[in-house]
Parts: C-alpha cells; structure tokens; sequence
C-alpha cells in the first residue's frame, strides 16, 4: 500500500483548493480523513510553516510558506520526513508553475486542477522509489525538523478549533472575492486619453527641464518635480481607473492632491488655462475611478 495517498495544493489565508490528486481511496477512514483535512485547510493560517495531525492509521501533514500550501493524506508508517520532502518538492512545483497573481485572484475551487498531473508524478515519485535515491534530500528535512519541530495536532483537534461539536457538518468552500470591474465607459475612456497626455506633457517638460538646470543651476529642483511628481499620479490614476486596488478613495484623493499642488507650484511656467486643464483632467479622471465599481458576479463553481 502506498505511504502518501492524497495531496493538494490550498490557498492559505482561505483555505480554497487549488488543486488536488485524483482519489482512488474510498474506506470510511480515509473520506473521514479527508473531511477533517478540509477543515484544517481552513485554519491553516493559525499554523504557520509546518505541521502533522495524527490519526491512529492515517495522518495530515501540511507544509505552508506565502500564501500556498500543501497538504497530504499518509499512512501511519510514512516517516515525517519523507511526507515534508514531499510537500516541499510540490510546494516548489507549484510556485514555478503559477505566479502569486494568479494564485491570489483564483475565484473557484480547484482553478489548477491541471497540475494533478505534476501531483500524481511526484507522489509516484515518494511513493515508489527507494529512500536511497532522496537520501540527501531527506536528511536536510529531518535536520530542519530537529531544529524546528513541526506542531503536531490530533485529527480531533481540528474539528474542535472549528467549532463543531458531533464531527458530521458539512463543510463549505467560500470562494474568493471576484475582483472583476464594471466594463469600461466611453467617458472614462476620455478620461484615460485625457490623463495620458497630461502625464507626457509633463514628463516631456521635467525632463526638458531637468536638462537644462544640469547645464545652467540646481535651483530648478522644485519645478522638476513638481512636473514628475503629477506625471507618477497621471499613470497611478490610470491604473486606478483599470484595476481594482483596496483604499482607492484615499488613494484618489492623494493622486489629485500631488496633481492639483504640482500645478499650482508651476504657475509661472504655466499660465491658468493649462493649470485649469490639467486639474481639470484629474478630477475627471478622480470621478470616474470612483464611479467604476466591482462587478457583482455569482460564482460559477458550485463545487
């Protein structure tokens, strides 16, 4: 029989699969096993690095760094260290094979169910060939484990850290928030265009002017960035305006400041019909971030 019977791939801070191997195990222990390996994937956040929860035939062990972790189902006879060797050669597959910006905007459960594949490869890999041949690879693991024990649960521990009290709820996924926007407007297209030129304008005229100050003084500090400055808040409005980003109203309201004082600061090189334009354009731009919310979506996954 083999020693690692089941793994998955679980986001951390919600416990939502990411993917997972195919079962081929359906004993009562083993599903019983799984429920309570479902449950600890929720609370995965309150342990962080490594741990075990042990059973009296199977055991949970789980291996966790960023936001990704990795969980497996093993019999009793599998050492701790060959399941943590195992845990972190999937670990290390899985982040080579999907950025944090996929992994943090998965929506449904099992959104990588196609690294089953790379699952079922390295858990053949542990389960079928001799110790000898990950000698080296076991050794380091066992070191790291005397220095650093992994917590060590029982599998009834995890459902009372959740609050059940007879061990047969249901459990439930909730999926990650959408962060899908609202499409686009025609205004606020405008408002892109718009805010797109005032930020080349003034990159055009700070490094102009950055130039010329190389050549005749330093005393034009000042105007050059009061050009750049708005040219960084030009570009951060417009990915604002595209891209969902928590606290965008206190992020807004900073843009349109540095916009608005950036300008008042070059009256002098300006004269106010541009000045009125460029602030204009920023609390266009401003109001149309706003405007523009999260689209409600229903999850398409009833997994």
């Amino acid at each position: 029989m083999s020693m690692i019977l089941f793994a998955c791939v679980v986001r951390v801070r919600d416990g939502l699969p990411l993917s997972a191997s195919t079962d081929f195990y359906h004993t009562q222990d083993f599903l019983e096993c799984r429920r309570r390996l479902k449950t600890l994937a929720l609370q995965l956040a309150q342990y962080p690095g490594r741990g075990s929860a042990e059973g009296r035939d199977l055991s949970i062990h789980f291996s966790s760094l960023g936001d990704v972790a990795c969980m497996a189902i093993c019999s009793c006879q599998c050492p701790a260290a060959m399941a943590f060797c195992f845990l972190e050669t999937l670990w290390w597959e899985f982040t080579a094979s999907y950025d944090t910006t996929c992994i943090g905007l998965a929506s449904r459960p099992y959104a990588f169910l196609e690294f089953d594949s790379i699952i079922q490869k390295v858990k053949w890999h542990f389960n079928y060939l001799s110790s000898s041949q990950i000698e080296s690879s076991l050794e380091k693991i066992q070191e790291e484990l005397t220095f650093q024990p992994p917590v060590v649960l029982t599998l009834e521990d995890t459902d009372v850290a959740n609050g059940m009290m007879n061990g047969h709820i249901q459990m439930h996924f909730e999926p990650a928030p959408n962060f899908r926007m609202e499409p686009v407007t025609a205004l606020g297209v405008l408002s892109l265009i718009l805010n797109i030129m005032c930020a080349a304008l003034n990159l055009i005229r700070g490094i102009h002017l950055a130039e010329h100050s190389l050549e005749v003084a330093h005393e034009e500090i000042g105007n050059i960035l009061a050009f750049l400055i708005p040219f960084i808040a030009c570009i951060f409005q417009c990915y604002l305006y595209l891209f969902y980003s928590p606290a965008r109203t206190v992020k807004v309201v900073l843009m349109l400041l540095f916009i608005c004082l950036g300008n008042m600061y070059l009256h002098g090189l300006r004269n106010l019909w541009q000045i009125l334009f460029h602030i204009g354009v920023a609390f266009l731009s401003s109001h149309q971030i706003l405007s523009r919310q999260l689209q409600e979506k229903q999850s398409d996954c009833g997994v």
